[in-house]
């Protein structure tokens, strides 16, 4: 493959992997490309990565597809010669011995003290290539996996070991084990790091670069479904979710305030003396800045669980910029749950506490919009004001069950504004018994699957 085409493939893996690459912006590296050593592989990083990598978060992701596209080695790895196997090395027979057991092993494992005392990552980078070689294999021989790795060499065991190896006859317990402990941790991440890189980029050369790229990355954060998000991931969308909620309680309150205030009868008066009496231009008190209220109304069931999690994180964030929040759940039955949003509780506890506490199953225990809507009106309808927004946050599948078209219109036409937010892709909607169009006609209904589309949201009630 030429370098031309490794830059291309490249730059469509980036985007491919949620990165902002601008065809601008590869023409700028090509440039970096020009006045530095393309035989110095962390020139050649550094100068993609200054290029292309915009946000901190994306480092990661940029890292794992430099290291699949620009490789530091083929094959085995030139290098590996360097690493010899060790003189005494018996010739494996039968089945192979446990780890544990395996006097082959066990030599790795030496020599992995040393490099891990050592901290040189040259060393340590030949010595992986020749471990993944050995021990990296699937047990059917097709495959590479860094587990087998990992678990034969067993670094994190190594520890007391380093530890007695720098430390000794000085205290135990004291400033200076925690440095060493610090230090050896990081190196054996370090480690752990290299193995996987050379896992994935033997796994390329056997099932190719696009293929191993799209299993090996996960999207960036704005682009994460919320639908896969993990326990992890939660509590960074709480970090980004924050400034999201302040815009959007922003953009709600100008849409309310209008673009004038009261009129100010004595200063137009005052502006007409200049005009012989005729009030020509009005003048207008500022209108008094203020918070909306909202009422958030949920979709709980199994189906949209992990978006449920995002919508408590987004009740939390929005509680702190509203004059009041009210927040609803349902799947056939509807609750109030804004008592689980007491200031410092944890989400995954909120959670925990509306699936035990909340009365959201009325018979079957599946999703009943109809039903949900009719005990929302019935039970809550005092909520929805003219001053109140209206969220709702579900994916509009009811299996089949009656909408409450009439009601949720009443509903709407009470309040100040409301959208809805679907977790679903816009191609799934109309589909089975998803009942969006129907919806969609009574409140303005939004993709939402990620961050990136509540800020295009967000945006769009300016």
């Amino acid at each position: 493959m030429s370098l031309v085409e490794r830059h291309t493939g490249f730059l469509a893996a980036l985007r491919d992997a949620g990165l902002p690459v601008s065809i601008a912006e590869g023409l700028d590296a090509v440039r970096a490309l020009q006045v530095i050593d393309l035989a110095e592989r962390e020139s050649l990083r550094a100068a993609y990565a200054a290029a292309m990598v915009k946000r901190p978060a994306h480092r990661r992701s940029f890292d794992t597809l430099f290291d699949l596209w620009f490789p530091a080695a083929l094959g085995d790895g030139a290098a590996a010669a360097e690493s010899p196997e060790p003189a005494d090395r018996p010739v494996p027979q039968g089945p192979p011995l446990p780890a544990a057991l395996d006097p082959a092993v066990q030599a790795r494992r030496a020599e992995l003290l040393d490099l891990l005392l050592s901290g040189d990552e040259g060393a340590t980078r030949r010595f992986v290539q020749v471990a993944v070689g050995e021990l990296g294999r699937t047990p059917d021989q097709r495959g590479w996996y860094s587990s087998g790795v990992l678990r034969a060499l067993s670094p994190e065991t190594l520890m007391a070991q380093l530890l007695n190896a720098v430390l000794a006859g000085q205290e135990r317990g004291g400033l200076a084990e925690r440095v060493a402990r610090r230090t050896f941790r990081d190196r054996i991440g370090r480690f752990e790091e290299m193995v996987g890189t050379e896992v994935r980029r033997r796994i390329a050369e056997d099932s190719g670069l696009e293929r191993t790229a799209r299993l090996a990355l996960r999207p960036p954060l704005e682009r994460l479904d919320f639908n896969r998000a993990g326990r992890a991931d939660l509590a960074a969308l709480r970090r980004e979710v924050h400034p999201l909620a302040r815009r959007l309680a922003t953009r709600l309150a100008r849409r309310r305030a209008g673009r004038r205030g009261r009129l100010d009868f004595r200063r137009t008066v005052r502006a007409s003396l200049s005009t012989g009496g005729v009030p020509l231009t009005t003048h207008h008190r500022p209108r008094r800045p203020h918070k909306p209220e909202l009422v958030i109304l949920c979709d709980a069931s199994s189906s949209v669980s992990a978006f449920a999690h995002f919508t408590l994180l987004l009740t939390f964030a929005l509680r702190e910029q509203f004059t009041r929040v009210r927040a609803f759940a349902f799947i056939d039955n509807t609750d109030e749950i804004t008592r689980f949003f007491e200031p410092g509780v944890d989400v995954s506890e909120a959670m925990t506490r509306m699936a035990r506490e909340a009365d959201l199953v009325w018979i079957t225990g599946r999703s009943n919009y109809g039903h949900a809507i009719d005990v929302f009106d019935e039970r809550y309808a005092d909520a929805i004001t003219p001053k109140t927004s209206l969220l709702i946050l579900g994916d509009a599948r009811s299996n089949y069950g009656d909408l409450a078209l009439p009601t949720l219109r009443r509903l709407v036409g009470a309040a100040r504004h409301a959208y809805w937010l679907n977790p679903e892709p816009r191609r799934d909607w109309n589909t089975g018994d998803s009942a969006a169009a129907a919806y969609d006609e009574i409140v303005p209904m939004y993709e939402c699957r990620n961050l990136v589309q509540l800020t295009e949201f967000i945006e769009e009630l300016a």
